[in-house]
């Protein structure tokens, strides 16, 4: 699998200075990252849907797209297949496979976190939210 990834990411890379007008690739590289993570996500919730009712017909062909639109997604962000491999190999190493890693505990309470300290990094650096356009979710066909 690791092979066809990595050739699906050398096409994708390739295509991305192409005519927008005429490849898929090259018009979500135009429209940017937050239109990529619209995609990934309405094929994520379509493989869900096909999975859910059973048709695994439909999860393959909707996985294949999930695949493609997380690879462009990848190829934008600057990350390479071989990173993704080398922390699946890790999570291996430290769990005996490769699931996802535990979470951490959560943090206390602000009344119980002790003031910041100026010029001190926190601890733990929180991830900025970003709103997706607003659409029905639904499997359209």
């Amino acid at each position: 699998m690791g092979d066809s990834l990595e050739r699906l990411y050398l096409a994708v890379l390739a295509a991305k200075d192409l005519d927008p007008a005429t490849s898929r690739t090259a018009r979500l590289f135009q429209r940017g990252p937050a239109k990529m993570a619209k995609k990934l996500a309405e094929e994520a919730i379509e493989v869900v849907i096909d999975a859910v009712n059973g048709n695994s017909d439909a999860v393959v062909r909707e996985s294949a797209d999930l695949l493609y639109n997380l690879t462009v997604l990848w190829a934008s962000a600057g990350v390479r297949p071989e990173d993704v491999w080398r922390e699946m190999e890790r999570r291996e190493h430290m769990l005996g496979i490769a699931e996802k890693l535990p979470k951490p505990p959560k943090m206390p309470s602000k009344a119980a976190t002790p003031a910041a300290t100026p010029g001190v990094a926190p601890a733990t650096v929180r991830r900025r939210i970003v709103a997706l356009e607003g659409r029905s979710l639904r499997k359209r066909h």
